[in-house]
């Protein structure tokens, strides 16, 4: 399955990319992303798919437009 990976701040720069479609096995979950695109797996972040928020064990499908964002903090 192909997906769309949209990268926020920091995250571009360790990845090497802003945003990419990248392809996977039709039973990956959002954690599998990491692996892929060569991130920490320990950074803490927030996932969305489609707008909305998912874990890290939640399946993607098809067409799926995934962003990561480094977790932010401060007022």
């Amino acid at each position: 399955m192909k997906v769309t990976v949209k990268l926020i701040g920091p995250l571009i720069y360790a990845a090497g990319f802003s945003e990419k479609e990248i392809t996977l096995p039709d039973s990956a979950a959002a954690k599998d992303l990491f692996a892929r695109i060569k991130l920490d797996k320990k950074r803490p972040t927030i996932i969305t798919r489609n707008g909305g928020a998912v874990s890290a064990a939640d399946e993607l499908s098809e067409g799926d437009r995934i962003v990561i964002s480094p977790l932010y903090s401060g007022g």
